[in-house]
């Protein structure tokens, strides 16, 4: 009977985080998601159409927790900023993904794992030694991953890469907002704000019709429905028990899922060289995420993928 109880509790967070895995897997094959989306629809039209899909996403769980007016309105002026840096962060992704593989893309914007720690410090909170290596690791990594031979760098690994930094931005953001207002109001605001400024640079920028829209359904509807809409559910679920710093491995595996999907739905077969540098940067991002760690990105049920 001891024994039955003792192992309760842990199928239970077994559950859990097997939750957050799924959604790993989810986020990671979102890469394979924008990669398919580009064939029809360029990037940033893309992002307008996917991000409004997910804030559409999120409405029935405002609805189902009878989030107030005043609630909505005191997010409003942080779902603001969160949304414009999502967006530049998330347009940047897009538009990298043009001339690199998914598998890539989903290793490079896993830095802003290492990335918001160290960043943190500038905000007055301390780093430990353990982020420094994994941040040493994922940077040799990324050399070894996106830098050739002749120590060029593919333009689009590079505008992935800043791209990161705007995901840094993007969850420093949320760690500071999140716990202050509606956190499901302000991350449907976010999008909805993302998917405004995305159409608002698409319609000047961009070319395209109706029908490439009805042509790349798959893509928009899995980009926006179900990495953002099922994937914020299966985290949100998945972190009310499971593990802080276990959850936030788990989720990183999202990179490994990204590569995976790549090779098995596009054909992307990465090179010794590239695998070694996805090896390393997993390692250090991994590193990073070690049991007390000092900064940990906030529960809004958002990744880079998003």
């Amino acid at each position: 009977m001891s024994q039955s109880s003792s192992s309760g509790p842990v199928a239970s967070e077994f559950k859990y985080d097997l939750l957050l895995l799924l959604a790993a897997a989810i986020w990671g094959t979102g890469f394979v998601a924008q990669r398919l989306g580009l064939r029809v629809l360029p990037p940033i039209a893309f992002n307008g159409a996917r991000f409004g899909l997910g804030a559409l996403a999120l409405i029935p769980f405002i609805l189902l927790r009878r989030t107030t007016f005043q609630a909505l309105r005191k997010a409003a002026g942080p779902a603001v900023l969160a949304g414009f840096v999502i967006a530049i962060a998330a347009n940047l992704q897009q538009i990298g993904m043009q001339s690199t593989g998914a598998g890539k893309a989903g290793f490079i914007t896993g830095l802003y794992v290492v990335l918001v720690p160290i960043t943190a410090i500038f905000l007055g909170k301390r780093t430990s030694v353990r982020t420094w290596l994994g941040a040493g690791l994922a940077l040799i990594g990324l050399f070894l991953l996106s830098v050739t031979g002749n120590f060029t760098m593919e333009r689009g690994d590079f505008i992935i890469f800043v791209s990161a930094f705007f995901w840094t931005a993007h969850i420093l953001v949320l760690d500071h907002w999140a716990h202050r207002v509606d956190v499901i109001a302000l991350t449907a605001m976010q999008f909805a704000v993302c998917s405004v400024v995305s159409w608002a640079i698409a319609f000047p920028v961009e070319t395209f019709a109706a029908r490439d829209f009805i042509t790349g359904i798959g893509p928009v509807l899995y980009g926006g429905l179900v990495s953002i809409g099922i994937g914020f559910t299966l985290q949100t679920i998945g972190q009310t028990k499971a593990h802080p710093a276990r959850a936030s491995i788990i989720l990183s595996m999202e990179a490994t899922f990204a590569v995976l999907a790549g090779w098995l739905i596009l054909g992307e077969i990465l090179s010794v060289r590239e695998i070694s540098g996805c090896a390393l940067m997993f390692a250090g991002i991994i590193l990073a995420q070690l049991p007390g760690r000092m900064v940990a990105p906030p529960s809004t049920g958002l990744s880079a993928t998003d």
